[in-house]
């Protein structure tokens, strides 16, 4: 412990892992079950919407949405998400962690609900609700990221932090899994239900008017896990680091410690905290200097990976027909097509994303933060290369394209998928951490906004495009410059420091800060 550094976060660096660790982990984690659950299910019914809403009987296949609409469907989450993650990290130093936390999930219950509930008289008018309710979900989930990321670093201990905060993170696989699985069940229960031929057979017979029920459930679902949380984390103290060194009020961060950690506080020890700490600001040439580098590093490779991450995930039903593994449309019914992309997706999820995420959980703390991203991005751009150099191949090759693109999400996850999460939340000061991992999120977002509108467009075949879309650079085409993006990220991330087995003021200066500090106060006391 240094000498300057205030009791109760040396308190916090060393406290054993404890009951309220695991606590903390699933009440911050439930929110990222449900922001994936949310972003990433809407991509198991943009098919069935096309089907319902934009159906031609001059065209002998089933609707699918115009390219505008399916933009718009995809898309609109990822610019709510955006905004939320500036306007709730700003938030979140302001007013404290704690104070907007339960905001951020109520917004997401409420526009849940809302999404489901989507109606219209005319196709494009339940399409216009459904995106203004999407859009205000992705603001919810926004805020959810900086919160949830420094809230955790700032509870944890520096031995086991990246485990911790990779492991609020590594909800979101179990997110993505329960989207699948959710989806299985309703599709499997209508199919059965309401049983009718496939589309070449019946025509628009094929999709059944009770179909309409189907994506209204599997979206109104994602209200369920934030809200069987929301209590809970209404009951979570502020955290110490922004009591301590952003409130400036040693005595309460103790006492709150005291109350859900098993450690003896002494707030009386915490003298140093009056003294104003490093107070250089955002934009400022002192920030430049010491975390110019250092944001530019977590801003761009976040938006790299999530241009590849999102559109390979949001994609995965088109790159699946695209190589033959999903029937053509028209020989399944509306209500089969939406199980078979559900299973496909849920094993997808099963044996590379989930995985992925608890390797990291497990790894993080022993070969660093550095390490992993460096792995991760190297594999990604290798896996990438080999699904599309020989892309051809692999359309009587169904299995190997499958185990190679599973391959592709492990190591997007063991890798720049959760630490371009953790990092944001450990190298920043304690009064621009929430902000600073916000702006950091947000150009992630940025990049999924580019892979969804991009690779949508840029996947159509040269030659046969979807009808209403452009001729793009085909799949093959598209996998290359994802593989090339994921190569970007490899060079970007040696501009991201490690922060292993180091404190937060460690890695942030506040430590040398309190230092000069506490030298000036006793300057100033010194009799002349």
């Amino acid at each position: 412990m240094t000498n300057n550094q205030l009791g109760v976060l040396h308190a916090l660096d060393s406290a054993k892992t404890q009951w309220y660790h695991f606590t903390a982990i699933v009440i911050a984690g439930m929110g990222f079950f449900t922001d994936a659950y949310d972003l990433f299910c809407i991509a198991l019914i943009t098919k069935l919407l096309g089907r319902i809403y934009y159906h031609d009987e001059k065209v002998n296949k089933p609707g699918i949405l115009p390219p505008r609409i399916a933009a718009a469907v995809n898309g609109v989450a990822f610019c709510g998400t955006l905004a939320g993650q500036l306007f709730f990290g700003w938030l979140g130093d302001k007013l404290g962690r704690k104070r907007v936390y339960g905001l951020t999930l109520m917004l997401m219950v409420v526009c849940s609900i809302a999404s489901g509930l989507s109606f219209g008289k005319t196709p494009e008018g339940v399409m216009a609700t459904l995106c203004f309710f999407r859009f205000w979900l992705g603001f919810g989930i926004g805020g959810d990221y900086p919160l949830s990321a420094t809230i955790m670093s700032e509870y944890a201990n520096k031995k086991t932090r990246g485990a911790f905060i990779a492991a609020v993170f590594a909800m979101q696989g179990f997110g993505i899994l329960a989207g699948g699985i959710v989806a299985l069940i309703v599709s499997f229960a209508f199919d059965h239900a309401y049983k009718v031929d496939s589309y070449d057979v019946i025509g628009q017979m094929s999709t059944v008017p009770q179909a309409d029920y189907i994506w209204r459930i599997i979206l109104m679902f994602g209200a369920v896990p934030a809200l069987l949380t929301y209590y809970w984390r209404m009951r979570m103290p502020e955290t110490a680091r922004y009591t301590a060194l952003v409130a400036r009020n040693s005595k309460q961060a103790a006492a709150d410690m005291s109350k859900v950690l098993n450690v003896e506080l002494n707030p009386e020890e915490d003298k140093v905290v009056a003294a104003p700490s490093n107070s250089f600001g955002l934009f400022s040439k002192e920030f430049a200097k010491r975390h110019g580098l250092h944001l530019l590093g977590t801003t761009t490779t976040w938006f790299l990976l999530d241009i590849a991450f999102y559109s390979s995930n949001l994609f995965q039903k088109d790159i699946f027909t695209a190589i033959g593994w999903l029937p053509n449309p028209r020989f399944m019914s509306a209500t089969h097509e939406v199980y078979r992309v559900a299973r496909a997706q849920t094993l997808i999820a099963l044996c590379g994303t989930v995985p992925g995420y608890w390797f990291t959980v497990a790894l993080i703390d022993h070969i660093g933060r550095f390490t992993i991203q460096l792995i991760g991005f190297f594999f990604m751009t290798v896996f990438m290369f080999a699904l599309a150099i020989p892309y051809h191949h692999w359309k009587t090759h169904n299995a190997g394209f499958l185990i190679m693109y599973s391959l592709t999400f492990f190591f997007a996850n063991f890798g720049p998928n959760a630490t371009t999460f953790v990092v944001p939340a450990e190298i920043f000061p304690a009064r621009l951490r929430s902000t600073c991992h916000g702006i950091s999120a947000a150009a992630g977002k940025a990049g999924a906004i580019v892979g969804s509108f991009g690779f949508l467009y840029a996947s159509q075949s040269q030659t046969k495009p979807d009808p209403g879309y452009r001729p793009g650079i085909g799949v093959k085409n598209a996998l290359m410059v994802l593989g090339a993006v994921n190569c970007l990220g490899f060079l970007f991330t040696f501009l991201v420091p490690e922060s292993k087995g180091k404190s937060l003021e460690e890695l942030t200066g506040e430590d040398e800060e309190d230092v000069r500090n506490q030298k000036t106060i006793s300057d100033e006391k010194v009799p002349v």
